[in-house]
């Protein structure tokens, strides 16, 4: 295949990704979403949490911006029907806005979302300093592994908007030679195109990228791939410091404290190239020991 028609299916890609986020408003609290027409067969982890958060953002001043945000994943969602998100407006404060959000599907919950929303002002100002990493140019990426190792992508990473580049070995590379078994997992990370320049739009696509790879950091630190793991997101919370682009790079730090009883902690710092701290995420994922053989098409934070 050609660059131009590689670049072309990339910005179709883009554009469907960002009419995924483009929820139709029912009434003032109600929006409807859709997924993705070819992807897993269940709706991914993080489209949910960026859903809800565009539609609690859409209730909230432009003036005020997401600052943090905690998120439940309740039972898996149906990518072949609509999800209905209901708003509830908790409290509008003098600087603080918080907003719940219930996503359903088949007249039950399916996740649920608290954000808070927060009018800048001055005060103290520190962050702990990035990891000294190569830079994203000098790494290949997600697409670009897969490809040499098993000579196919799965189609959900084949043609997503969101490039990945880790800095470190890939999970299916630390179950091969335990050597290569590690306890932090340095991703760089951006949407392939041109974002609009709104904040709630980038912080809608890291809420959505910052699913993708969390999990693996649990896998890496045991020398598991995805072959006989079952695994799926539990909850997620996130906190948004300084103002950001998604479609720039941004080192997504991460690292797995625990795991236990079929469950995995894992926590990421988010950094663009200047070393700014951006964002901070921690997330519980369910990560069970199956007999299933071979590597799956589903990526780790489906619901």
């Amino acid at each position: 295949m050609s660059d131009r028609a590689a670049a072309q299916l990339r910005g179709q890609s883009l554009a469907d990704l960002l009419t995924v986020l483009d929820l139709e408003r029912i009434e003032d609290n109600i929006f409807r979403g859709s997924s993705p027409k070819e992807g897993p067969q269940r709706v991914f982890g993080g489209q949910v949490a960026g859903q809800a958060l565009v539609a609690a953002g859409r209730t909230v001043p432009v003036e005020r911006y997401v600052h943090s945000l905690h998120a439940y994943f309740i039972r898996p969602g149906d990518p072949s029907v609509p999800i209905v998100y209901e708003v509830d407006r908790v409290r509008d404060g003098r600087s603080f806005t918080t907003r719940r959000v219930v996503a359903i599907q088949h007249g039950k919950p399916i996740f649920t979302l608290s954000a808070s929303f927060h009018k800048e002002e001055p005060g103290l100002n520190h962050q702990v300093p990035m990891p000294d990493v190569p830079p994203p140019e000098d790494l290949p990426s997600t697409r670009e592994r897969l490809q040499d190792e098993f000579g196919r992508v799965p189609g959900f990473v084949r043609w997503h908007p969101i490039e990945l580049r880790p800095v470190g070995p890939m999970s299916y590379e630390a179950e091969r030679d335990p050597s290569l078994r590690t306890e932090t997992n340095p991703v760089w990370l951006k949407v392939n195109g041109k974002l609009p320049d709104d904040r709630l739009t980038q912080v809608c696509l890291m809420t959505y990228a910052s699913d993708m790879t969390l999990l693996d950091t649990v896998l890496l630190r045991h020398g598991r791939s995805f072959a006989g793991i079952s695994m799926a997101s539990l909850d997620h919370a996130m906190w948004f410091h300084r103002p950001f682009r998604a479609d720039e790079w941004l080192l997504y730090a991460q690292e797995a404290p625990t795991a236990q009883g079929a469950r995995g902690l894992a926590r990421g710092l988010v950094y663009t190239r200047d070393g700014d701290l951006v964002c901070s995420v921690m997330q519980e994922g369910l990560i069970r020991v199956v007999d299933a053989e071979g590597w799956s098409d589903a990526l780790p934070g489906s619901l």
